[in-house]
């Protein structure tokens, strides 16, 4: 049946068809399995943001200093980039679901550890950035599997439009989560944060386990080692489009994300601005961009050009956050911060489908092992290189060329791989 009969048999597709390709594609949904995993990924990323919020607030509570908080961030980077390349090498040898059940049980019983050692007061720094450091390594385990299931879930054609509701559910939780705990502790005091996050757990636990089984598609079992790791890494250098899809994450995060200078442009940037109001907006017009761009997902989802759109997106993120650089107006500087949202919506989703549609079953556990890694460092080394450049070009200009430097280096690696800007998503 051509288009226009389909529409002429039913009306409501006329006007349905147009909505679905300005707003959100909810296409994923109808696939039970992947609406299960989804529903999940709701609950873990509003429950994670409550013990985001708890573990800081704790340690400062406790200490007053700032570079406590700093190292217990710092704790959890190492077994977070070891447990993700493992991980991802797990994922790709066992069923899926089982790695799932086992990681978020993990991170349900430690949440229980972390209520109790709140709850009966112990003040104990060394054990709070031991259990820190525990639970980045179950994260760093778990996401590969969550991430590398999805492929199995969804056609091929709807990778994006799921690519777009999982990033869509995580702004979201990154948004009224920490909203969230900012009034429960008042009143319910902090500890209880910790136990909510290991509840909303056992709910998401009852959601994979309702999964099918997702075993290696060779259907052979077997445990992951060294060998495994290393083969993922040789399977990524001799995969083009999944290395530029990489780098590209590289580039803007590490020349253009300012996130460690928001204090002090907080500070300094918009005379006659409170402070701490000015610190919150720019915290959170990323995420808010982000969940917009997420809610007119239906706008690119349905493009097959992924390769191009995931460099327009990412230098649309660099011009974007060079025009916060450069604003006096905190208002204005929010507007940029969410246009850079948006862009960095629509890195994730492309480059999410990339990933999952380039990369075999075999490797995908690993692929996105290491796209966990560049998720989790990219951040941390663009704290440390704004850092550093803000003594010798100030705040502003260190912002400002950092984003210039994300439109040079992306355009320079577009061009070098021409391969990539031709690459097509599969056919819906």
């Amino acid at each position: 049946m051509s288009e226009v009969a389909e529409k002429q048999a039913d009306p409501g597709t006329a006007v349905a068809a147009p909505r679905r390709r300005f707003f959100m594609d909810t296409r994923p949904l109808r696939h039970r399995p992947y609406r299960r995993l989804w529903t999940s990924t709701i609950v873990t990323a509003l429950g994670s943001q409550l013990t985001a919020v708890a573990v800081p607030k704790q340690i400062y509570d406790m200490t007053g200093s700032s570079v406590w908080v700093g190292i217990a961030s710092i704790s959890g980077l190492a077994p977070l980039i070891l447990f993700a390349l493992w991980g991802g090498a797990i994922a790709d040898t066992v069923d899926r679901r089982r790695m799932l059940l086992f990681t978020n049980s993990g991170i349900a019983l430690l949440c229980v550890v972390f209520w109790l050692q709140a709850a009966l007061d112990v003040r104990s720094i060394p054990l709070l950035l031991v259990l820190v450091a525990v639970q980045q390594a179950l994260f760093g385990m778990n996401m590969p599997a969550r991430t590398a299931s999805v492929a199995r879930l969804v056609p091929a054609a709807e990778l994006p439009a799921a690519g777009a509701l999982n990033s869509t559910v995580m702004q979201g939780g990154q948004i009224v989560g920490p909203m969230l705990a900012g009034a429960l502790i008042p009143v319910l005091g902090l500890p209880l944060l910790y136990l909510f996050d290991a509840i909303a757990l056992c709910a998401a636990l009852y959601a994979v386990w309702r999964l099918p089984s997702l075993p290696p598609l060779s259907g052979v079992a077997r445990r992951a080692g060294v060998a495994d790791i290393v083969a993922g890494f040789r399977y990524l250098a001799t995969h083009r489009l999944l290395m530029v899809s990489m780098a590209a994450d590289v580039i803007a995060m590490v020349f253009g994300m300012p996130r460690a200078l928001f204090p002090q442009l907080a500070d300094t940037a918009f005379p006659g601005v409170n402070e701490n109001f000015a610190l919150g907006m720019l915290y959170a017009a990323v995420p808010i961009g982000a969940l917009l761009g997420g809610l007119l997902s239906g706008t690119f989802s349905h493009i097959r050009r992924h390769g191009l759109m995931l460099v327009i997106a990412v230098c649309a993120w660099g011009a974007a956050i060079a025009g916060f650089g450069l604003s006096s107006s905190l208002w204005v500087a929010v507007v940029f911060l969410g246009i850079a949202g948006v862009a960095d919506m629509v890195s994730m989703v492309f480059r999410g489908a990339i990933l999952q549609a380039a990369a075999t079953d075999e490797m995908r556990g690993r692929m996105q092992g290491v796209h966990t890694v560049v998720v989790a460092g990219g951040p941390r080394l663009a704290d440390l290189l704004h850092g550093v450049a803000v003594p010798v070009a100030g705040a502003s200009a260190a912002v400002a060329g950092g984003g210039v430097l994300v439109i040079v280096a992306m355009t320079v690696l577009a061009l070098a791989v021409p391969a990539f800007l031709r690459y097509r998503g599969p056919a819906r």
